[in-house]
């Protein structure tokens, strides 16, 4: 979003609008209900947790939603800070620019038919101190929610990637969060994630799994996300795959969990490097989770972004690495054989 725009865009904040009708959704026959991408720089200068727009974070070009849409993808992720959307508390009001330019970017992807995952980009963390206050973070996330109730296209990610906490912390967390969008009044679907990074490959042995099985959501409406990166250590760091199965494998013990506790899950970050067996690989574990499409919602893309560059995993319009080619390699794995893909592309007045 443009400097120029952002005194536009505050207004918008005070409501998001309703979700589109039926007849603007997107259809297709998909292996997969959600293919995605991560939109992230809104929460670039975390150690400048207020920031200047411009200089140390920046909001996505929405010009490039379309572009991802008309290649399939339904499902955007967007990163933010919690610091810069109620400054200096959990219970603090909204600050107004930041909240706009946020639900601007939701207002415009909804309004295409395409999901927004409203995340904030934390690590369970607030100024940079692990979040105890439960009660604040209940609070934080029914204000939150209270502004996107009404948009049946938003989804609720309770925090990203919580690492190096205590397990029952992770779950109060999250329990919190479950309860204050409820407390909202919003019914969308809410992803819990888990410790540990919520690496899908680690989910049962590092407890995730025997913690959050017991979230309780009076909507029944959870969706367990997980991240999984193809590199030796997982992080995402490396352009190398450890093999051209690695993505399958590590996702096995998890969509077990999954299939034995009846729980939903999705793949909120994953990526692998422009190569063919990082290609290989992943063409191979997004046939994977197709072929258990029962328990799994579908993978989003780290990332895409205005100011990535030339970013080995960056899949921005397009000059991204992975825009030009490892998405039309991977594009496929999302959709049936017989690919039919209706868009309906609206003009912005």
């Amino acid at each position: 979003m443009l400097l120029k725009n952002l005194f536009v865009v505050a207004a918008l904040a005070v409501s998001a609008i309703a979700a589109p009708t039926e007849g603007k959704r997107q259809t297709s026959t998909r292996k997969l209900k959600w293919f995605g991408i991560n939109e992230s720089g809104a929460e670039f200068g975390e150690k400048n947790f207020t920031g200047v727009y411009g200089r140390e974070y920046i909001w996505y070009d929405l010009a490039t939603v379309d572009k991802f849409i008309a290649q399939g993808m339904n499902m955007f992720r967007l990163n933010f800070l919690m610091e810069r959307l109620t400054p200096n508390s959990l219970t603090a009001s909204f600050d107004p620019l930041y909240m706009g330019n946020l639900t601007a970017q939701v207002n415009y992807i909804t309004s295409k038919g395409a999901y927004a995952m409203i995340q904030p980009h934390n690590y369970g963390r607030f100024y940079g101190e692990i979040i105890t206050d439960t009660a604040g973070f209940k609070t934080w996330w029914q204000n939150v929610a209270a502004k996107f109730k009404d948009n049946d296209l938003v989804v609720f990610d309770t925090n990203n990637e919580y690492h190096d906490m205590d397990q029952t912390l992770v779950f109060n967390l999250n329990q919190a969060a479950i309860d204050g969008i409820r407390a909202a009044g919003a019914k969308q679907i809410i992803t819990p994630e888990g410790n540990s990074w919520s690496g899908a490959w680690t989910w049962v042995s590092s407890g995730n799994g025997a913690s959050l099985v017991s979230l309780k959501d009076p909507e029944n409406k959870l969706v367990y996300q997980m991240h999984q990166y193809l590199d030796s250590d997982g992080s995402g760091s490396h352009a190398d795959c450890v093999s051209t199965t690695i993505l399958s494998e590590r996702l096995k013990a998890a969509t077990q969990w999954l299939k034995d506790n009846k729980k939903i899950g999705v793949i909120g970050e994953y990526a692998g490097g422009n190569n063919t067996q990082c290609i290989t690989a992943l063409k191979d574990g997004l046939a994977y989770l197709g072929q258990n499409s029962d328990v799994w919602m579908g993978a989003l893309w780290w990332a895409a972004g205005p100011w990535w560059g030339d970013y080995m995993y960056s899949m921005e319009p397009e000059s991204g690495p992975a825009w030009k080619m490892v998405l039309p390699e991977i594009k496929g794995s999302f959709f049936g054989s017989a690919m039919r893909f209706r868009v309906y592309l609206q003009q912005v007045e």
